[in-house]
C-alpha cells in the first residue's frame, strides 16, 4: 500500500493486516491490562435522551434481500428504493412510508447523512441507497436543504462522487479539508480541520498521538484528546449512519465503526487494544449518542476480506440491507453475514475469539442487543 493510502487508511480507522484488531494474538486478558484510561464515565454521566441510542426501536433489525439489486455491475437505484422503503415499513410497523421516517426525523431537522467513502467509488456507500435514502426524506417533507452528506475526509467525498454537482441543493462536507493548491493549511498556518472540530468535545485516552509532518493532516491534532467534529457536535440534529458492510480482519467495520473512527480526530493511536473500545466507547458520548436514528447498513456490494480498503478480489454483492435503530444490533447481524462469507471463502474455519468484543462493550455501555438471542431479525427476500 502506497504511503498516502496507508496514512489515508489509519486516519480514518481503517486496518491493514498489521493494524487489525485480531491479527495480533494477545490474548484477551493481556490485552485488557494494556488499555490507558479514558474518560468514558463522563460520557456516562450525562443524561440520556429521548432519542439516545439504541433508539426507537432497540434490538430490533430488518434484513431485507433482493437477488437483482446489481444491474449491469452496478447498484440499482429504483430497487435499493424498494428495499429501504420494505425495510423502513417494516422495521416501524407503519403502512405509510412518510409515517415511517417521520418516526425517526422531522421538517425542522437537520439531518447528517455519515457515509462511508474511504475505498473510493469501488467500495463506498452506494450512491443507489444514499439517492433513495434523500428520495424518501424528501417524500416525507424533509427540504433538500435540511441535508447534509459528511465524512471525515472531504477529499474522499469528492472521490467517490459525492459532490455538489451529483448532489444538488444539499452540503457536502468533511472535517478534514484541502484547498484547490492541494493544501490542508490555511494562510494562517493552521490545518483547516482546526475550526472544524469541538474542543469542547472529546474521548480522552491515555495515549499519546504523536505524528510526522506527512500524517498530521489526516490527524489534526496529537496527544491524548480525539476531539468530535461540529459536523455532529453544531451542525446538525440528527444523524443517519449509511456504512457499507465490510470486514476488518475476522471483524467487521460497519456502524459502529463508520461513527466512532469518522467523527473524532487523532484516530492512529486508537488501533491496538484501543480499536473496540474506541468503536464503542466514542458512540457513547452525546453528540453520537443523542443524534444518530437510524443505521442503513448498505450491503449491495461489500466485502469479506482485506477490508476496509477496496481490493476487488474480495469485494462481493450481499445484495442486502440492514436497518435498525440500534447500531449494535444492527452490527451483530452484519458480523453474522461477513463471518458467513468468510467461512465460505475459506478464510477463516469459525469465529474467532475477541471479534466481537466491541459490540459487547457497547451492550454494556447501554448502547444496544448485541445479544443473538434478544435480537429481533426480521429477514425478507424481494424477488427480482
Amino acid at each position: 500500500m502506497q504511503r498516502r493510502n496507508f496514512f489515508r487508511s489509519i486516519a480514518l480507522g481503517g486496518m491493514t493486516a498489521a493494524l487489525s484488531p485480531i491479527a495480533k494474538a494477545v490474548p484477551l486478558q493481556d490485552q485488557e491490562k494494556q488499555k490507558p484510561a479514558t474518560n468514558i464515565n463522563e460520557a456516562t454521566a450525562i443524561p440520556r435522551t429521548a432519542h439516545s441510542m439504541p433508539g426507537k426501536y432497540p434490538g430490533k433489525v430488518v434484513k431485507t434481500s433482493h437477488p437483482g439489486c446489481i444491474v449491469d455491475g452496478q447498484p440499482s437505484e429504483t430497487v435499493a428504493y424498494e428495499m429501504l422503503k420494505t425495510s423502513m415499513l417494516n422495521l416501524t410497523g407503519q403502512a405509510d412510508l412518510r409515517k415511517a421516517w417521520l418516526e425517526m426525523v422531522g421538517p425542522q431537522d437537520i439531518i447528517g447523512l455519515k457515509v462511508n467513502p474511504i475505498a473510493g467509488k469501488l467500495l463506498s456507500t452506494s450512491h443507489a441507497v444514499t439517492r433513495s435514502i434523500i428520495k424518501q426524506l424528501e417524500e416525507a417533507g424533509i427540504p433538500r436543504k435540511n441535508l447534509i452528506i459528511w465524512d471525515r475526509r472531504e477529499e474522499d467525498l469528492k472521490e467517490s462522487g459525492f459532490t455538489e454537482e451529483n448532489y444538488p441543493g444539499i452540503k457536502i462536507i468533511g472535517t478534514e479539508y484541502q484547498d484547490a493548491d492541494g493544501s490542508y493549511i490555511d494562510k494562517d498556518g493552521k490545518f483547516y480541520g482546526e475550526s472544524r472540530i469541538d474542543k469542547s468535545q472529546s474521548f480522552f485516552v491515555d495515549l499519546e498521538g504523536e505524528y510526522d509532518a506527512y500524517t498530521m493532516p489526516y490527524m489534526i491534532n496529537g496527544g491524548k484528546h480525539s476531539y468530535f467534529t461540529k459536523i455532529c457536535t453544531e451542525m446538525v440534529t440528527k444523524i443517519i449512519n449509511v456504512p457499507v458492510i465490510k470486514n476488518a480482519g475476522s471483524t467487521i467495520t460497519v456502524c459502529m465503526k463508520n461513527l466512532a473512527f469518522g467523527s473524532i480526530t487523532n484516530t492512529a493511536r486508537l488501533h491496538g487494544p484501543m480499536w473496540h473500545d474506541t468503536c464503542a466507547c466514542a458512540c457513547a458520548f452525546p453528540p453520537l449518542r443523542d443524534k444518530v436514528v437510524l443505521n442503513i447498513a448498505d450491503g449491495l456490494t461489500g466485502c469479506f476480506d482485506g477490508g476496509p480498503s477496496a481490493n476487488p478480489q474480495f469485494i462481493c454483492h450481499y445484495n442486502t440491507l440492514v436497518v435498525g435503530t440500534d447500531p449494535v444490533a444492527t452490527d451483530r447481524i452484519c458480523y453474522d453475514i461477513v463471518l458467513a462469507k468468510r467461512i465460505e471463502e475459506g478464510i477463516q474455519d469459525g469465529e474467532k475469539a475477541g471479534s466481537r468484543a466491541f459490540m459487547e462493550t457497547a451492550q454494556e455501555l447501554k448502547l444496544g442487543v448485541a445479544d443473538k438471542d434478544k435480537i429481533e431479525l426480521k429477514e425478507i427476500n424481494l424477488q427480482a
